[in-house]
């Protein structure tokens, strides 16, 4: 089973320069982290584009997020990601239709579950404007041993803010964080299908107590006298995700035995 969490699509490749070399390894000195660029009928679409129609306006700069997570065992993720930054044609080369792509960073961080713990690390710089700006590469290998929680962009500030970084791929990795910890709730799915277990049967106390812990005060609907908090001290479940239900009416079915829809069929 697959499955993947999407912020953002950005077409990109996804093999560096050195790994596509004769014998070539990637900056890191290992074999190869990334397949060569899949077909565009093997990319994730989107639904819908996130931006609305450009105004009527000269167009001067694009930057892209993309940020995805893949199981790859019961316990262990692989989040995804990658930033690009782009100038329009003709804004730095005259007369010449072809955007340029200023920075395309890649990161691979593989993360432990439930302790979401960062237990592997890969940066690959795939577009940069200075020859000197891979330097920094082998410096995030220091993501290791993080774990993503409380005080996770605080901790990456200090490690890799400012000059002792790149702040572009110091920002992809901020903005991948979310991603890791929206994770928590697809393998609670995926851990119902295969176990049997309704959705909310499939969380452990720990992850749970977890959850709640990362969630807690994060936004208003998350506050400790909030709306959500008020229903799970008073021994409720939460309802479906609004989309959850919205998909559900739009197929003529009722959403409100949702959590029992997770089990597996058969």
């Amino acid at each position: 089973m697959r499955w993947s969490t999407t912020r953002s699509y950005a077409p990109h490749r996804v093999a560096c320069a050195a790994c596509r070399q004769p014998g070539g390894v990637n900056p890191l000195g290992r074999a190869p982290v990334w397949p060569e660029r899949p077909a565009r009928s093997d990319m994730v679409p989107m639904a819908h584009d996130i931006l609305p129609a450009d105004p009527d306006l000269p167009l001067l700069h694009t930057r892209n997020y993309e940020v995805k997570s893949f199981l790859k065992d019961e316990n262990t993720v692989l989040i995804r990601g990658a930033v690009m930054d782009r100038k329009p044609g003709g804004l730095y080369v005259p007369d010449d239709d072809e955007p340029l792509v200023m920075h395309h960073m890649i990161v691979d961080l593989t993360v432990a579950y439930p302790q979401m713990e960062i237990i592997d690390a890969a940066v690959v710089f795939e577009a940069h404007p200075h020859t000197t700006c891979t330097n920094i590469v082998d410096h995030y290998q220091k993501l290791i041993g993080l774990n993503i929680a409380r005080g996770f962009t605080h901790r990456i500030r200090e490690l890799f803010g400012g000059p002792r970084a790149c702040t572009h791929t110091t920002a992809l990795i901020q903005a991948m964080a979310p991603v890791a910890v929206q994770t928590i709730w697809s393998m609670q799915a995926v851990r119902a299908k295969v176990t049997g277990a309704s959705f909310s049967e499939s969380v452990t106390p720990e992850e749970r107590k977890r959850s709640l812990a990362m969630n807690l005060n994060t936004c208003h609907v998350w506050a400790e006298d909030g709306p959500n908090m008020s229903l799970i001290n008073a021994g409720e479940e939460l309802p479906p995700p609004l989309q959850i239900v919205r998909r559900y009416r739009e197929l003529g079915l009722d959403a409100s035995g949702w959590s029992e829809t997770m089990r597996p069929k058969g």
